[in-house]
């Protein structure tokens, strides 16, 4: 496998205190689970959007973290 297996990517700035630069759209990773942990524990600015983990050689998504749907909770009936 050569260095950059994996790609964690965003359409927006990606942040998080274990990254050496925050705010970067897609940095590469050669190990899978590293990669999905990193993109499990980020966010984005503006806050609650989509990143993803792109097994480069082939293009597959491997992992998703979902853009936050909030939904805004009643006490109505």
């Amino acid at each position: 496998m050569s260095p950059a297996d994996f790609r964690v990517e965003s359409n927006h700035p990606i942040t998080g205190r274990l990254w050496p630069l925050s705010g970067g759209h897609q940095y590469f990773f050669h190990n899978r689970d590293l990669a999905v942990a990193m993109a499990a524990k980020s966010a984005t600015k503006p806050s609650g959007q989509e990143i993803r983990v792109v097994h480069v050689p082939t293009g597959e998504v491997v992992f998703r973290k979902p853009a936050n749907t909030r939904l805004d909770w009643t006490d109505e009936a």
